[in-house]
Formats: structure tokens, sequence, C-alpha cells
């Protein structure tokens, strides 16, 4: 039954991939994406948040508290790897820089293949990670849907509207079975790793991910970038990390643990991101109520 619900598992998060990047380059344009990556001060510190400080966030909690030594390695495995594919569809619940995340979304993703195999062997003895298999991984399954909804929102922008009303829908649903399939194939690891603070570990990296990424989007780039910034650096690259644990550990708690805070993860990220969405949407209503109300004069005008 396990094995069944994880190929659900695994076809539902393929669907959601593709099809949210395919909904996401139907909505948006190049020069959209590309204007919010033109802040130096705010991608420094994006990069610093991902790749220096939440490393050293899952290296300070595996000191801290006692763990199996697959689990430290599978919370440094997930330190290192960053460029979620969850990300636009967080902004998009959190109401947030969509563009913007998406642009994160795809810088992080391409560090993510040139920084693992260099930093992975220094942090982890014997672990040799190959770029080719990461990337082509990444390509096949983020890049390429988003440059095909890109080209389609440039040239065809009637049928782009359609596919992406559809890639939209579709996303949704099957973003809705990654949710309980996962849960449900991962149920037993979840119950086995109670009891030996791998669920604690998990949900002290996530949060001081989550807590970092809203500083430095904070400090760096305002409240317009804040909360995209904070559900990106929380959200790891679980493709990336599955990667180097199925092919440098030959145990099998390494990728549990991955699976456990992957899990965890999407019950801590979504109701954040919706969390922010509902005070973003308070705050517009409290903006259009202290607003002036158009004169007859001035909307005769426009």
């Amino acid at each position: 039954m396990k094995e069944i619900l994880t190929v659900l598992s695994n076809v539902a998060v393929l669907t959601f991939v593709v099809s949210s990047m395919l909904a996401m380059g139907t909505s948006l344009t190049v020069p959209q994406i590309t204007s919010t990556l033109k802040n130096g001060k705010l991608i420094a510190w994006a990069l610093i948040a991902n790749f220096v400080l939440v490393p050293l966030a899952a290296l300070l909690v595996t000191a801290i508290i006692p763990l199996q030594e697959s689990q430290k390695i599978a919370l440094i495995i997930l330190g290192c790897a960053a460029g979620a594919p969850f990300l636009p569809k967080l902004a998009q619940f959190a109401k947030g820089n969509v563009p913007f995340a998406v642009g994160l979304m795809v810088l992080l993703m391409v560090v993510t293949i040139i920084y693992m195999p260099v930093v992975m062997p220094l942090l982890l003895s014997g672990v040799s990670v190959n770029p080719l298999s990461i990337a082509s991984s990444l390509i096949i399954t983020m890049l390429l849907p988003l440059g095909v909804g890109l080209f389609i929102k440039a040239r065809y922008a009637e049928p782009a509207a359609h596919l992406n009303h559809t890639m939209g829908q579709i996303s949704n649903v099957a973003l809705m079975l990654v949710l309980v399939t996962t849960v449900l194939a991962n149920f037993q690891d979840l119950i086995g790793v109670i009891g030996t603070g791998g669920i604690l570990a998990g949900l002290l990296f996530l949060i001081a991910s989550l807590a970092i990424g809203f500083l430095v989007g904070r400090f760096a780039g305002g409240p317009d970038v804040m909360g995209v910034m904070g559900l990106g650096t929380g959200q790891r690259n679980i493709s990336a990390a599955m990667l180097v644990a199925t092919s440098n550990f030959s145990d099998p708690n390494v990728l549990v643990m991955i699976m456990v805070v992957s899990t965890l993860g999407l019950f801590v990220l979504f109701p954040v991101a919706g969390e922010l969405g509902k005070r973003a949407k308070r705050a517009t209503g409290d903006a259009q109520m202290t607003a002036p109300d158009a004169t007859p004069e001035s909307t005769a005008t426009v």
C-alpha cells in the first residue's frame, strides 16, 4: 500500500510542478521576472540567507538536539538545497510578489546546482554530488515548462490565458493530492521518527529557516518581498536533497528524514502563507476604505 501511495505522491508532485510552472509562465513575462532581480543588495542577501545562514542553522540544530547520524545528514543536505518549486504557489497564497518568487526560485535553483557539488563534500565526508544529475531533473521539470509558458505568453496571448486557467486548476488539484498522498505514504515514517528528536529538529530547522528569510527580506527588500523571502528560504529543494541522499547513502533513514521534514514543511509553510495572505487582504481592504472616494468629475475624466 505504501508503494502505491508513494507512486501516487510522486506523480502528484510531478503534475503539480509542471502545471504550476506552466501557469506561472503563461501569466508573467521575462521582464517582469528579471526586473525583480535587479536589486543587488536583495539578491546578495537572498544568497547569503539560503547558502550560508540556513546551512549554519542546520548545523546548529544537529549540534543542540541529539539525533541519529542519518537524521543529522538529512538536515545538512536540506540546509544546502534551495530553490523549491512550491515557492510561486506559496507566494500566490500569501498574496505576495509572484514575479519575484519565480525569479528567486530560478536563481536559487541554478545556484544550488553549482553550490551542492562544492560544499556537500566539505560538510559530509565521502559525499560526491553530480551536478548534471541535479541539473537535468530540475531543468526538465521546472525550467522547461516555465520557458514554454513564457514563450506562449509572449507569442500567443489569448491561448496563454486559457492555458493559464487550465494549468492553475490542475496545479490546485495536484497540490491537494500531494498533501494527502504525502501524509499517507509517510505516516509510518512520521510515527517512527517520534521520540527520536527528528520531528523537533525538523520543526526547529523549518522555523529557523523561515525566520532567517523574513529578517533578511525585511532588512534588504522591505515588506513587499519579506513574506516571499521567508517562504522561499523556509521551503527547501526536496528534489535536489533526495538525489543527493539516494546517490550517496545506503542508509534509508537519510531519505526518510528528508521526507519527514518535507511533510512537516507542507503543514508549516502553507498555513504561514495563508496567514500572510489574510493580512495582505485586510491591509488592502483597510487602504481602500481610507482612500478618498473618486469625484464624479474625476471618474468622468478617466
